[in-house]
């Protein structure tokens, strides 16, 4: 008896010249490679989703054969038609702020892999849920700044979220068949940044040179920053109250410079469950793209004869006040989280442009929070509204208090 090969899933990458993205379209690479011998579906690559890097966008489209992309910045479509001259298949290209959103919404497709760094990826990644796609979820502003919208989404449409951030993506693995009641606490590990032990005045005044300085990851340079001030893990706290339908309370963070427990989770019998692995993101992302199943990898193996050390201690909330506000937001709800996100967006631009100094970061969030009061978030709109007030209120903020 002859069997018809599997479907193949059909795969959009948002930010697909980003390091996640970049790392998502390997592992598909790795996984079609292989996917004949295990009797998989093979993946797909029908749209891909960018900002600015025409060059990148068009060498993976050529590679993967894909017949859509989307480019956020319409000034560039000339020299991406250009760069995709003779392509084949033929190219179908959206472009605009809203690119991404016609990307999702026109283009069939069975999974989507959100790695839009901010809140550029949210109305795509709202329209995926509501298509009842299966989403690898790296965008934690995503949730942030809209978890009341996108999780009921999710099961309305019976889509599937699964975290693709190493620290969410340990959690998700750890929960696997607990039952929530069970659960005591999460924990989130943290690497510390580059300013673990760097005094609070130095780390204040620090430089965009020694804040894009990670010790053990290698990202964008806004994540690399959100690491620096620690606003990472915050957002983190708040996506994972998302995530896994946690009260903050039970959701704590651990320094661990190793990055090697990528978090962990402690029951009600303090049991302890942690994932462990190299500091390599193809890890999570080819998790979130075989779950349930665990294929031979194409990241680093860990070399249990190097491990000699696994160090952890608590965080310092006063040279890290960021990690404090993330339990305001979740207590306040509603757009708070869409203001927090959007208000570090803006800061972080503006310490990028050297226009402030990285500890007037989380002081532009902090007043933002305080200055603009959080409405329900019951609608795109409104989350969209709070977005642009906050981004408005730091910048206000900068031309006034330079």
């Amino acid at each position: 008896m002859s069997h018809s090969a599997p479907e193949p899933r059909r795969l959009i990458v948002l930010g697909s010249t980003g390091s996640i993205g970049a790392n998502t379209l390997e592992v598909v690479a790795h996984l079609n490679a292989t996917a004949a011998q295990r009797c998989a579906a093979p993946i797909q690559v029908v749209g891909l989703a960018a900002g600015t890097n025409v060059d990148k966008l068009a060498e993976q489209a050529r590679s993967f054969h894909v017949s859509a992309i989307a480019l956020a910045d319409a000034t560039r479509e000339p020299a991406l038609r250009a760069a995709l001259d003779g392509a084949q298949p033929a190219v179908t290209i959206f472009t605009g702020p809203d690119a991404s959103r016609r990307l999702v919404e026109e283009v069939p497709a069975t999974d989507l892999t959100a790695a839009v760094v901010g809140s550029a990826g949210l109305p795509a990644t709202l329209a995926a849920a509501t298509r009842g796609m299966r989403i690898g979820l790296a965008n934690k502003e995503t949730l942030v700044a809209a978890g009341a919208l996108v999780t009921p989404l999710v099961r309305r449409h019976h889509a599937c979220l699964i975290p693709v951030d190493s620290e969410h993506s340990a959690i998700f693995q750890c929960l696997a068949g607990q039952p929530h009641h069970a659960v005591a606490r999460i924990v989130l590990t943290a690497s510390g940044g580059p300013f673990r032990r760097t005094d609070k005045a130095a780390i204040q005044n620090a430089t965009v040179e020694q804040a894009l300085k990670h010790p053990t990851w290698t990202m964008g340079r806004k994540v690399t920053i959100d690491s620096a001030t620690m606003m990472n893990k915050a957002l983190e706290i708040i996506e994972a109250h998302w995530l896994f339908d946690l009260p903050p309370e039970k959701i704590q963070v651990i320094i661990h410079p190793q990055s090697v427990a990528h978090s962990f989770v402690e029951f009600a019998d303090h049991s302890v469950l942690a994932q462990l692995g190299p500091p390599d993101m193809r890890t999570p992302i080819q998790y979130a793209l075989t779950w349930p199943d665990r294929p031979v990898g194409c990241s680093q193996a860990m070399d249990w004869s190097k491990l000699n050390k696994l160090e952890f201690e608590p965080p310092d909330l006063d040279r890290f006040p960021a990690l404090g506000l993330a339990y305001d937001v979740i207590e306040a709800g509603g757009t708070a989280g869409a203001v927090f996100n959007a208000a570090n967006e803006a800061a972080v631009a503006a310490f990028l442009e050297r226009r402030i100094r990285l500890g007037r970061i989380v002081e532009l969030v902090t007043q933002a929070l305080s200055a603009i009061a959080p409405r329900p978030a019951d609608d795109l709109q409104t989350i969209l509204e709070a977005d642009a007030q906050a981004r408005n209120f730091v910048a206000q903020q900068l031309a006034t208090h330079p």
